[in-house]
């Protein structure tokens, strides 16, 4: 799991200003790092077998999903990387450290999954217009075996914590694999039965279409992070409108809210004291709102005269 240390100080300004410093440096856990790396090891020396496999099966879905698994390869070792850098602790020049290192390996995780996608459907295309022979007894042997090495993979995943995007961007690779080994083991045992070698070409185009809502949805929730999109459940007008019909305060504006990531929401706010109100109780009163309704840890709170944000606002 991956651990917040909060650490805050409070200082005086002449606009009667109270912050709150948080150091976002996290934890990462050794655990889904060596998760991540034996299933690199194990996606990455069965592709080889699967390659193999399928040029000598003459079978596209196994070329495809050893092409799936080689592009996994990559992107878990792209992720092991991410892991590294991201324990870079925070500097003078990148103060939230390194951690959005793996939201951008998450999202090129997503990105080689629909490039694969594109990929497999142009050779199906192909392969129906112009069937080929298929080995099925090979190819049945060969995706068999992946089924069982993509199953241990992503149950050594799956036992790993899956709200680091990082490591859900490898078990969503995983998943697709899945896909992979049970289609090309459906289509050999149609085509053992059958004849009908049309199955390989047409399954590997189910597995491929099955695979894009999954790496789109990774896209869609990496790119939302790096935007600075407001987190899930925030409204930033309601959270103004909340804040504001609080008794202590009179005014509250320029909320801000986004996923630094993972687990890490970091919001700003402007609030200006009620009357006969302590402005410097005003910051530990908001933080703890914040977290309560929204589960917003971090959070900086600008303490502003009463009229100001009035003014702003007309």
């Amino acid at each position: 799991m991956i651990i917040s240390r909060l650490h805050s100080h409070h200082s005086k300004s002449n606009h009667a200003s109270r912050n709150s410093h948080h150091d976002h440096q996290q934890i990462i856990t050794a655990g889904n790092e060596r998760r991540i790396r034996l299933v690199f090891f194990l996606t990455a020396g069965y592709a080889l077998i699967q390659a193999a496999g399928g040029w000598l099966s003459g079978s596209l879905a196994l070329i495809a999903d050893s092409g799936h698994m080689l592009s996994d390869a990559a992107a878990l070792l792209l992720a092991l990387m991410a892991y590294r850098i991201a324990r870079r602790p925070a500097d003078s020049t990148r103060t939230y450290g390194f951690h959005r290192v793996r939201v951008l390996a998450a999202l090129a995780n997503g990105v080689t999954l629909l490039l694969l996608v594109v990929w497999i459907i142009g050779e199906a295309i192909g392969r129906i217009y112009a069937p080929t022979g298929i080995l099925a007894g090979p190819m049945l042997i060969v995706a068999v075996i992946g089924l069982v090495v993509n199953l241990a993979g992503a149950w050594i995943l799956w036992s790993g914590n899956r709200k680091d995007g990082n490591l859900r961007g490898a078990l969503l690779h995983m998943v697709g694999d899945l896909l992979g080994s049970a289609g090309a083991i459906a289509a050999a045992v149609g085509i053992m039965f059958t004849g009908w070698t049309l199955l390989d070409p047409i399954l590997s185009v189910l597995v491929a279409l099955l695979i894009v809502r999954s790496a789109w949805g990774l896209v869609k929730d990496s790119v939302q992070v790096l935007l600075q999109v407001v987190p899930r459940g925030v409204d930033a007008r309601i959270v103004e409108e909340g804040l504001s019909q609080l008794p202590e305060i009179r005014e509250a504006g320029h909320f801000h809210a986004w996923v630094l990531t993972d687990e890490t929401t970091i919001a700003t706010v402007h609030v200006s004291p009620a009357n006969g109100i302590d402005p410097f109780s005003l910051p530990s009163l908001v933080s703890a709102w914040l977290k309560e309704r929204y589960a917003i840890d971090h959070v900086t709170v600008q303490i502003d005269p009463p009229g100001r944000l009035d003014r702003e606002h007309r």
